[in-house]
């Protein structure tokens, strides 16, 4: 196949400032440390950290026809990504979001939907799209044109052709449960956070989630559990808690992607579960440890150290 990984969904340019522990009142100016921009979003944050972790990807989503578009092809192409089935719209701005960081690693977001709101998956781009053994969806929730039946379409194609198909979400909620489920038995790693599978089951533990979510018809359920580490269940029974690693956070923008990067690389390498679930987890903690959605990441050999040297949690 002509790609490793195929990334559909939700690309946001961030800009992010830290730390902020207040907006000045008036006109007033406050100065911090550190501003930086990223390509951000559970599809744009996740392409980059497969990039960086030596996979050949493919960017499949939309930006508009404005200045931030520039800089986030212009970024993924750096990054050796294939930009070629991104959708360029015309009069629509790039999706995208400003976050405060504040000095406790809390991330308040102001968010602009733009393009992602107007994107789908053409049937003639199925060829390209689905030339990858992993097709990862991110950014359910809000891809407004996208989510719904064409999710399902798209899905349900990608396993039509042989495809792990892995799965996250954002800003999720008790409605966004509505588009979700449909779509579960055609994810083979359904992989939200805790939170959100909560959100959305209105179970109470991991366990619970899990169990919800397999009886819908996902095949593994793969949830990151901030710092309490990761849980995997697998509708053969296999459970797994994984403790996380013992790491000083920066800011936790983009650790979900790339738990989710890190995940799609273990997949392509062939890793065991549990190898899988701390290269995973190593991927995260790296880039908790800058500012952005692909800060720590540097390559798939140094996250490998990374999870072999870093120690867990207690």
């Amino acid at each position: 196949m002509r790609y490793d990984v195929s990334v559909i969904g939700l690309y946001i340019l961030d800009v992010l400032g830290r730390p902020v522990s207040r907006i000045p009142d008036g006109g007033g100016v406050d100065f911090i440390e550190e501003i930086r921009l990223t390509v951000a979003g559970t599809a744009g944050g996740t392409i980059i950290d497969t990039a960086k972790l030596g996979l050949k990807s493919l960017a499949v989503g939309a930006v508009g026809d404005d200045e931030k578009a520039d800089w986030v092809l212009g970024r993924m192409e750096k990054h050796g990504i294939d930009v070629s089935t991104m959708q360029r719209l015309k009069g629509i701005p790039t999706s995208a979001t400003i976050l405060n960081i504040r000095p406790n690693g809390e991330r308040p977001a102001l968010h602009v939907r733009g393009a992602s709101d107007h994107f789908d998956v053409p049937i003639d781009m199925y060829d390209k799209v689905f030339d990858a053994p992993i097709v990862h969806l991110g950014g359910t929730g809000l891809l407004k044109k996208l989510d719904g039946s064409a999710s399902i379409r798209l899905l349900k194609e990608a396993k039509k052709r042989g495809c792990i198909v892995t799965f996250d979400l954002i800003a999720a909620n008790p409605e966004t449960a509505k588009i979700v489920k449909p779509l579960l038995p055609f994810i083979d790693y359904f992989m939200p956070s805790i939170e959100e599978a909560k959100d959305m089951s209105r179970q109470s533990t991991a366990e619970d989630c899990a169990k919800f979510y397999l009886g819908l018809g996902a095949n593994c359920c793969v949830f990151t559990l901030g710092g309490d580490g990761a849980y995997y269940a697998h509708k053969n029974g296999t459970r797994i808690s994984s403790p996380a690693y013992d790491v000083k956070v920066q800011d936790t923008t983009g650790c979900g992607d790339a738990f989710d990067a890190g995940f799609i690389a273990a997949i392509h390498h062939r890793m065991d579960v549990e190898t899988s679930l701390r290269f995973a987890q190593a991927s995260a903690g790296l880039v908790a440890t800058g500012l952005g959605s692909d800060a720590g990441i540097i390559s798939f050999e140094h996250t490998l150290q990374t999870m072999k040297n870093w120690k867990i949690k207690q």
